[in-house]
């Protein structure tokens, strides 16, 4: 990460719970990529809020038509 890039924001909504796949309710990330997400740089974190995006439409919390999020 570059001196003037500044960090990726967290994705975090403060609504905190894990579902049975270790998956949070509020945000989707993986209780693995919360625990990892501050010693993350940018690049790994824009990969996680895809996951977090895809994670998302699948469980229907985003709607998806044609590939495209609305």
């Amino acid at each position: 990460m570059s001196s003037t890039e500044r960090p990726v924001a967290s994705p975090c909504v403060h609504i905190c719970a894990l579902d049975d796949d270790d998956i949070c309710t509020g945000c989707q990330r993986s209780a693995a990529e919360i625990t990892r997400w501050g010693r993350m740089d940018n690049s790994e974190r824009r990969q996680v809020l895809m996951r977090c995006h895809e994670r998302a439409v699948a469980a229907g919390l985003i709607l998806s038509v044609n590939g495209a999020a609305c």
